[in-house]
């Protein structure tokens, strides 16, 4: 499960390459994300449908109320003061249970504040788990 957060100016190319740089760091295959998930007040922003579609996966939400119940290594102001919960991408990842196996990975983008946010959880019977994890 990826989770994502993205700000309502991050471009699709954003969060597309932050999925990517955090699987590859992780040693995780891109071929292997079976869906994203994220805050349903940002499951419709061009950035976040634009990557699940590019990707070829669907889009879950969640409302912040989950998710800001979800405990996560990596709470934040600024989510909590957007969206009502402390985290988006952790959260999101977590909120069906699991493993944390990337905490939250911030893009940079052009020296400005992070465009999106994104962080990996396993499921336990999940696609990262076993041969082939790469």
């Amino acid at each position: 499960m990826v989770g994502v957060g993205a700000g309502s100016r991050a471009r699709v190319e954003d969060v597309l390459a932050l999925i990517a740089l955090t699987l590859r760091e992780a040693g995780l295959s891109p071929g292997r994300v079976r869906e994203l998930a994220t805050v349903a007040s940002a499951a419709e922003r061009p950035a976040i449908i634009g990557a699940g579609a590019r990707l070829g996966v669907p889009v879950r939400s969640w409302p912040a109320e989950l998710l800001a119940r979800v405990a996560v290594p990596n709470p934040s102001a600024a989510p909590l003061a957007a969206t009502g919960t402390a985290s988006v991408a952790e959260a999101a990842a977590l909120v069906g249970g699991g493993t944390l196996l990337v905490a939250k990975r911030k893009s940079v983008v052009e020296g400005r504040r992070s465009a999106a946010t994104c962080a990996v959880a396993s499921r336990g019977h999940s696609e990262w788990n076993g041969p082939g994890r790469t």
